[in-house]
């Protein structure tokens, strides 16, 4: 990866060539999103757009053959990119990407109806074959998604895609012009209270709107659990624990639903109290 980003640096030939053969695959698409967010955080806004041009040609190929996800994660990529490079904040960058995802859930509910359609009805279809095979003594009972819910996800995917490739873009800079700069400011990432609140304030209001808006909502959780996974591993590196055990935070984080709830409590709580801030203190 390394090697990719040192071919990317070399000029705007190299990057527009690696953002546009990786946003024309079907499975490297975040890559070239991640080129875009490298050229923009190092380069600035001009060189990025200019990158983001071209990387757009084979993203709108893509879409007119019905999948929207490259699009909306280029875009997503360079505001966040440019709200990173602009304030050095974090959170606003997490802001950037939560409000991309629930841009592109808007969208689709406005102009991607037939898309979500089709999903549905893939989707339709796939439960009718479960429950045509599941036997008569143990039916299943399985829910059909509605197309609000259907957007949702396919917003919160969008967010934490362009969040994922903006940490890769940064990870990149860090490694060729700032080496150990990333991890100091992963380590150091904590919502200020004001956002902690209008975040959570504005997630619990989708949330009480109905099941159909919950996706919605999760999106509105992104920032507290990537700020989660800051406190994790900043606090990880000032008790000088091993990778280990990051990884096996990360098992039981995936396995077990009330570590995640646990995780997004300590970040909100974190947003007032500073944990690292303390444990420093105490060192």
């Amino acid at each position: 990866m390394k090697a990719l980003a040192e071919y990317v640096m070399r000029g705007r030939t190299e990057a527009v060539i690696a953002a546009a053969l990786a946003t024309g695959t079907v499975f490297f698409a975040w890559v070239g999103a991640a080129v875009i967010a490298l050229v923009t955080l190092r380069k600035g806004s001009n060189q990025g757009s200019q990158v983001l041009l071209w990387a757009m040609l084979p993203a709108v190929v893509m879409a007119a053959m019905g999948d929207t996800g490259p699009v909306t994660t280029l875009l997503g990529v360079m505001l966040a990119a440019i709200v990173l490079r602009s304030t050095n904040s974090w959170s606003w960058a997490l802001v950037a990407g939560v409000t991309s995802g629930l841009v592109t859930a808007l969208v689709l509910l406005t102009f991607g109806r037939g898309y979500i359609e089709e999903i549905l009805r893939l989707l339709s279809d796939a439960l009718a074959q479960l429950q045509s095979q599941n036997s008569a003594s143990t039916p299943l009972q399985l829910i059909q998604p509605t197309v609000l819910q259907v957007a949702g996800l396919l917003g919160l995917t969008n967010a934490f895609t362009v969040v994922m490739c903006l940490i890769l873009a940064r990870w990149w800079q860090a490694v060729l012009y700032n080496p150990g700069g990333f991890s100091a400011e992963f380590h150091g990432l904590r919502l200020p209270p004001a956002l902690s609140i209008a975040l959570l304030l504005v997630g619990l209001v989708l949330s009480a709107l109905g099941s159909d808006y919950r996706l919605l909502a999760v999106i509105l959780a992104l920032p507290f659990m990537f700020a989660g996974f800051a406190l994790v591993h900043g606090l990880a590196a000032k008790k000088q624990l091993g990778s280990n055990v990051l990884t096996m935070f990360y098992i039981i984080w995936l396995l077990f639903a009330p570590v995640k709830a646990l995780l997004l409590i300590a970040a909100i709580i974190d947003s007032w109290i500073n944990f690292r801030g303390r444990v420093a203190t105490k060192g």
